[in-house]
Order: structure tokens, then C-alpha cells, then sequence
């Protein structure tokens, strides 16, 4: 009982600041070691930029309109045509967001950033080196100096949770939303990636593109005296165009496009199960050794969650589970061709960044983000077994679990994703040499 009391006595007393790190406790304490995700230093590209700003090496212009966001999305080598808007007040500036008004975000394989127009600040989202996901703003202050501020917890607590893994991550949230931008959340709300029934996708979110009889949540509004049953979907379905009441003068392009979305949608949740793969070594070697266990090869506990975590690793990956597209996607902007034509690639022309928008979302079924940093982390109990376990699936004749788990892949897409990972790929191309 006295526990108790006293640790009442230090909720009141710490500042909200502090209050809001206790709150984002998930499933991983990753706030002491080994993780210490408070304490370690970034080491990102944001971090690196802010370096440059420093030293003079870079320089970052105020835009009347738009402030720094077009010289940073320059420097940082982050798409226009990634744009998506959001109406629904579900932001940090949830304030100025409105129908009119919707922030928009754009990204690129390891940095999501946020703008409202009449925001005070930028928000970031970063892959970072040991940390996974690291959060930052950026004032729009024309007579300051640019400078780059670390969140200290108030962002974890909507992005360190179950819908991000367990971890701090990015995500993708689905939800009615009424004409003010007010989410209507006794409506109910759902977590968005390539799994994602189609009908439960994008809402609070425009839409631009056409996908036949499919219909999502996007572009389309609703009050919280409504039946939900008899919510006309229609109303959001093939808008190839922003609607009218969006001030499209204020952003750089005037697309949401539906194939960046799909995009979107598929990395959140990819660098999140990265990011927990990585976590889960570091606690299992930090376990072992915590109780003078076996830390070369592993508790059996240990082992455990290492395979766990590279099952579901694999399995989101190979897009497993993936929702079946029952009509083409075609996008609003230059985003499929862009994103289709990024290297490497293989001599005759393959990767994994082409898109298929017919079937499925990916002509090859295995994510692009084996390339990224995130990926390059994972340790090396987790890259042994997953070495082991993607020959055993890309090999033509699976056995046990993988026969029924992975029977989308055909024996023509196993032997062109071996392909492309044995021409494109440094540590798992060797693996199909």
C-alpha cells in the first residue's frame, strides 16, 4: 500500500512532459537498457542535416507560403508527388487541420514528414541506426535558426503502442471522420496496411485515383447521428481530382494520390516489424546475459522470440494475407512510373520497386525495404535465421507450413525474386549465387 502512495506522489509531481514518457510505455520498455531510447544519441539523417545546418555545409530557405518545407523535402531527397492529405484532426496541430485545411504528409523510405499550412512546425519522422523510429519538429520560424528539436515522449504516445508493434514507428490510421475534421471515433477506427480490407482504408484522408467498383473511407464525411450501416461509399469512390473546397493553392501539387497511399500504408507497418526485430535481439542478449545465460547462442526464451519476430517479419515482407485487388489502381500523379523506375534492378529490368496495381500491389511480392537501413540493423542471431528461412521459402519445393503459408508465391515469382536478390541485393544475393 505504501508503494502505492508514493508512486502517486511522483505521478503528481513529475512535469507533463515526463508524465507523457510514462504513458507511452508499450510492450517494450525501450526506455532502459539496452535500448535507452531517451538517452542514446540519434544518429539519422535528420541528424545529419543539422549538422550541415551547423557547419554551413547545407542552408535551409523560408518560403512565405510554405515555409521550410520545400528546401527540406530538397535536401532530405523526399518526393513531392508522396503527397497525402489528411483532414482529420489527428495531429499534434490538430487545430488548423480542417477539410480545407489538411496536413499533408510525404516521405520516403526513412523519413515521413508532416506540414499544416499555418502550422507552426514541421513533424519528422526518421529511420534512425540503433533506434528505429525518432521523432522530431521543426519550427517555421523565419527569424530564428533552423534547428531540429527531438520529441521527448509526447509523440510516443499515439506511436509507440500495438498498432506500431510495440515500438515507436510510424502508422496509418483509418477513421470516420464528420465535416469539421473531428474523427468520430465511437464509429470505430482501423490500422491501415496491405492486409487492410480496401473498405477500411483512408478515412479522414483524400483520395485521388480511380480503382473500379472497390470503395475505401477516403473523401468522404459523416455525422455522428448517422447509421454507419447505411454510410454511402460511393460518395468517395475515383475522384480524380481533389474536392473543391481543399485550398489547393497552398500545397505543392494538387494529387493524394491512392498508389503513394497503398505505398504508405505497406512501409509504416514494414519499418515497425523491422524495428521489433531488432529490438528483440538486443533484449534477448541483454536478457541472457542480465540471468548468466548462454549469450553467444541463446536462451531457449530467447530463440523464441527471435523466431517470432522473423515469422512475422517474413510473412509481412512476402505479403502474406495481402488483400486481393479486385479492379485496376491507377494514381493521379507521377508516382507509379517515379516509384516503378527506382533502381537497382536487375540487367534485364526487374526489381522490387515495380508496381502490378491489378492483382496486387507489387509485380514481385517482396518488400523494397530489404534495403534499407533498418534492415541492414537486424542482428546477427535474427540475419542468420532469416538467411535460412527466405532460402527455404524462395526454394522450389517448401515443405511444412511454408507450403500453405507462402502458396502465393508461384514458382515463376520465387525464381524472379531470386533473381533480382542475387543481382541487386549485397547480403542476401549471395544467398541464391
Amino acid at each position: 500500500m505504501h508503494q502505492k502512495i508514493i508512486l502517486l506522489i511522483i505521478l503528481l509531481l513529475l512535469p507533463q512532459s515526463q508524465l507523457g514518457l510514462l504513458r507511452a510505455q508499450s510492450t517494450f520498455d525501450f526506455y532502459p537498457e539496452p535500448i535507452s531510447y531517451q538517452l542514446t544519441t540519434g544518429d539519422n539523417a535528420i541528424t545529419h542535416l543539422q549538422h550541415q545546418l551547423q557547419t554551413g555545409a547545407a542552408k535551409l530557405n523560408f518560403d512565405p507560403k510554405r515555409g521550410y518545407l520545400d528546401s527540406v523535402m530538397q535536401l532530405l531527397s523526399i518526393p513531392v508527388n508522396t503527397q497525402a492529405l489528411v483532414y482529420s484532426k489527428t495531429s499534434l496541430q490538430l487545430r488548423p487541420i480542417s477539410p480545407t485545411n489538411p496536413r499533408a504528409l510525404y516521405y520516403n523510405d526513412e523519413i515521413y514528414v508532416g506540414w499544416v499550412p499555418k502550422g507552426d512546425k514541421l513533424e519528422f519522422i526518421v529511420s534512425d541506426k540503433t533506434l528505429g523510429a525518432v521523432f522530431y519538429t521543426l519550427k517555421q520560424d523565419p527569424n530564428g535558426t533552423p534547428r531540429f528539436q527531438r520529441d521527448r515522449g509526447e509523440c510516443l504516445q499515439c506511436h509507440a503502442n500495438r498498432r506500431t508493434q510495440g515500438v515507436p514507428g510510424p502508422l496509418v490510421r483509418s477513421l470516420y471522420t464528420a465535416s469539421s475534421g473531428q474523427p468520430i471515433y465511437n464509429f470505430g477506427n482501423y490500422l491501415s496496411d496491405h492486409t487492410s480490407p480496401f473498405r477500411q482504408r483512408w478515412g479522414g484522408y483524400y483520395v485521388t485515383g480511380s480503382h473500379g467498383k472497390m470503395q475505401h473511407m477516403g473523401n468522404i464525411f459523416v455525422d455522428p447521428h448517422d447509421d454507419i450501416d447505411a454510410i454511402d461509399y460511393s460518395l468517395g469512390a475515383n475522384h480524380s481530382e481533389l474536392l473543391q473546397q481543399v485550398n489547393r493553392s497552398v500545397y505543392p501539387t494538387n494529387t493524394s494520390d491512392i498508389v503513394a497511399l497503398m505505398v504508405l500504408q505497406h512501409q509504416t507497418q514494414m519499418q515497425n516489424l523491422l524495428t521489433k526485430a531488432v529490438y528483440e535481439e538486443r533484449l534477448a542478449d541483454h536478457y541472457d546475459k542480465s540471468f548468466q545465460l548462454d549469450v553467444q547462442n541463446g536462451s531457449d526464451f530467447s530463440k523464441r522470440r527471435i523466431a517470432n519476430s522473423v515469422e512475422n517479419l517474413l510473412a509481412y515482407m512476402f505479403f502474406v494475407d495481402e488483400c486481393v485487388l479486385s479492379a485496376k489502381i491507377q494514381g493521379t500523379s507521377t508516382f507509379t512510373r517515379d516509384f516503378s523506375n527506382r533502381k537497382p534492378s536487375t540487367i534485364s529490368g526487374k526489381s522490387l520497386y515495380q508496381l502490378d496495381l491489378e492483382s496486387r500491389m507489387f509485380q514481385y511480392p517482396l518488400s523494397y525495404m530489404v534495403y534499407s537501413s533498418t534492415f541492414e540493423q537486424l542482428g546477427p542471431k535474427t540475419r542468420a535465421l532469416f538467411n535460412d528461412r527466405i532460402q527455404q521459402i524462395l526454394n522450389d519445393k517448401p515443405t511444412g507450413n511454408d507450403v500453405h503459408t507462402y502458396r502465393h508465391l508461384t514458382p515463376t515469382l520465387k525464381a524472379a525474386i531470386r533473381d533480382i536478390l542475387s543481382e541487386t541485393h549485397s547480403t542476401l544475393g549471395p544467398l541464391f549465387n
